[in-house]
């Protein structure tokens, strides 16, 4: 297994973790929407330094 995978593999898997607490904790909702704004304000970083 090369470095990458297992890095992969553990992100992967730490967003799942971090699903499980927002349910236990009932914030599922405001987890969805940092996700969302997070993946929006990446996308816009890397167009504008590309």
């Amino acid at each position: 297994m090369s470095i990458n995978k297992i890095r992969s593999a553990m992100y992967k898997s730490g967003k799942i973790l971090g699903d499980v607490n927002a349910v236990k904790k009932g914030k599922v909702g405001k987890r969805i929407a940092r996700r969302a704004a997070g993946k929006t304000t990446g996308k816009l970083l890397g167009k504008l330094f590309k």
